[in-house]
């Protein structure tokens, strides 16, 4: 397995729930939909362009998201005449790109949340001021002269 279906792939944690993830297509139907004769898929699978989920008795199961894969392998092949080495190469850059994209979200999210907690942090620190404080001002600032004369009655 390839860790994209099961139960952990959908949002509520639903067995049950079906997704364009989720293998449930046999080979023949899966063949079917894409437009494509069982043996391709066999073929493409064997490349590693398309590898579905397997059963316990070995069996393939494809899901939407392999159907989606399959017709976009027949249409670079076919439209754009690019060679399946050449196709192997796209699907693994896409794939790669489609995870790094994941983890910019990922990583601009967790830097927005510690950017607003850091501004929380700020407004407590800003809020825990003495208020009966006065400002201290630098004395070689200021242009006065101030003359101590000290009480000499006591």
């Amino acid at each position: 397995m390839d860790g994209r279906h099961g139960p952990s792939s959908n949002s509520y944690g639903n067995p049950y729930e079906l997704t364009e993830d989720t293998p449930v297509y046999v080979i023949s139907v899966a063949a079917q939909l894409s437009g494509l004769h069982p043996q391709t898929l066999r073929q493409y699978d064997r490349l590693g362009l398309v590898s579905p989920d397997r059963t316990a008795g070995r069996g393939r199961r494809y899901s939407a998201r392999d159907i989606q894969l399959l017709r976009e392998v027949q249409r670079l092949s076919q439209d754009e005449g690019i060679n399946l080495a050449g196709i192997k190469q796209i699907i693994a850059l896409q794939t790669q790109v489609a995870t790094l994209q994941a983890q910019v979200a990922e990583l601009q999210a967790a830097v927005e949340g510690a950017a607003s907690a850091m501004r929380q942090r700020e407004a407590q620190v800003h809020a825990s001021y003495r208020r009966d404080l006065v400002p201290y001002q630098d004395v070689r600032q200021s242009s006065a002269i101030v003359v101590w004369r000290p009480d000499r009655g006591r």
